[in-house]
């Protein structure tokens, strides 16, 4: 069975191996033996964890009255009332950019703002293959190649070094994405696109209220897409959101998500002048939203400080390297990932320690893929379209340069992640995370005698 979990299942199903983790640990003799709490679960010993963890995503009663309030007047479209304009100026503020349209995903996010950043078809985007797949979904939609940049292995995120290597003169952007909530490198990206005359469009639909150099992501380049989809952590169901700092843009945005509508500055003699979709956010959604803002402040705080203790005891145990993050950056960690060395466990395969962790109670998956390798790409380039598009020759030397992506293969292959939800339990429970590690390095090269 593949080791890698979607990140959407995961709180799902990490909430059902808690339950079953309770439950066994229930059945054990009340007076365990110290030697047998120091082996491994799946040698028989007690697992470290046996409480579960928060289930995802909460919910609060305070929140029914606005909520059934919105429902009852039966005005749940954008146009017939304010809650959205409420939410857009509300998440604006507290991120720290000058607007926000709000839209139906965090999809319909990146397709908004590729759309207003001139990006047709023909054009090539460079981009993170460590990403959620609708990150190369929005690039295709608009039959543009999705051209990747390497994963530097040490932070999981965009490596600035392979940008430069993968531009051609059909390159219209650059879209770093702050996987888990970890700010890109952005200083050294942007220079780039400076250098080059090329748009940055951020993806941050995991990265509320993440900091890089005393600036929140989603300020950081010339537009940016948020989501607020179930798993995430100001939810709404589906939702997203674009942000920046320029009316132009935001008025492009504004009018291209709600099917072309005139609007601020960017009008013409007709109200339908320019291309547009149906992109909306409705007006439940919004207050849903809008009432998490503090929630959203509290929690990362949270799941911060907990991941902060994480990485100061887990980089002592060796094989385990936490991420590193640009300097003066604050992550808020969507997953909590830490880089997996067999070798230090006496040669464990990483399927084989993700299944001791979940043992001990430590939901955990192997994060994301190579998901270039899985057939989407090929459909795309292998479409009449794209053919027409890009010459057989350039859509081979595409293919092949998927090979050449060393430090995602490493970043795929080696990453192991803690759901979010872990990161909101007591200092006691990461203690367990930690304890759950040891016992495991303690005890791998018996774990693959097991195993054999």
């Amino acid at each position: 069975m593949k080791n890698f979990l979607t990140r959407r299942g995961f709180l799902g199903r990490a909430a059902a191996g808690s339950a079953a983790l309770t439950w066994l640990s229930s059945r054990k003799a009340p007076m365990a033996l110290a030697a047998e709490s120091a082996k491994p679960a799946l040698l028989g010993g007690t697992p470290a964890h046996s409480g579960g963890w928060s289930s995802w995503p909460t919910w609060r009663e305070s929140w029914e009255p606005a909520i059934i309030k919105v429902l009852r007047s039966g005005k749940w479209y954008r146009g017939d009332g304010g809650h959205v304009a409420e939410f857009e100026a509300g998440y604006a503020k507290l991120i720290g950019a000058k607007r926000c349209v709000a839209t139906a995903s965090g999809t319909t996010s990146l397709l908004v703002s590729l759309h207003v950043m001139d990006i047709d078809a023909g054009d090539e985007v460079i981009v993170s293959p460590y990403t959620f797949i609708a990150t190369y979904n929005a690039i295709l939609i608009n039959k543009a190649l999705p051209v990747f940049a390497d994963t530097d292995p040490s932070t999981l995120t965009m490596d600035p070094a392979s940008i430069e290597s993968r531009i051609t003169e059909r390159t219209r952007a650059i879209l770093p994405v702050h996987i888990y909530g970890m700010p890109c490198d952005m200083d050294p990206i942007n220079a780039i696109a400076r250098k080059r005359k090329l748009s940055v469009i951020e993806d941050a639909c995991q990265a509320w209220l993440a900091e890089y150099k005393g600036r929140k992501c989603g300020t950081l380049g010339d537009l940016a897409a948020f989501s607020f989809q179930n798993s995430k952590h100001i939810p709404s169901g589906e939702g997203g959101a674009v942000t920046g700092n320029s009316d132009e843009l935001l008025d492009r945005c504004q009018a291209f998500h709600n099917v072309g509508r005139a609007f601020g500055t960017f009008k013409g003699e007709r109200p339908y002048f320019t291309r547009g979709s149906n992109y909306r956010m409705q007006q439940f959604q919004a207050v849903l939203l809008l009432q998490q803002f503090e929630k959203l402040m509290h929690e990362t705080a949270r799941r911060q400080e907990n991941a902060d203790y994480l990485s100061a005891q887990l980089k002592e145990i060796p094989g385990i390297q936490p991420a590193r993050l640009p300097e003066n950056s604050r992550a808020v960690w969507h997953l909590y990932p830490l880089r997996y060395d067999a070798q230090q466990f006496s040669g464990l395969p990483r399927d084989k320690f993700i299944r001791a962790l979940s043992a001990e109670g430590i939901s955990c998956s192997g994060g994301y893929h190579e998901q270039y390798f899985d057939g989407i790409l090929d459909e795309a380039i292998n479409s009449r379209g794209f053919k027409r598009l890009f010459s057989a020759q350039r859509l081979k030397a595409y293919r092949e340069n998927f090979h050449e992506l060393k430090g995602n293969r490493q970043v795929c292959t080696t990453t192991v992640g803690l759901g979010q939800n872990l990161l909101l339990a007591e200092r006691r429970d990461m203690d367990h995370i930690i304890e759950a590690v040891r016992k495991i390095q303690t005890h791998s090269a018996a774990l693959i005698r097991a195993a054999a």
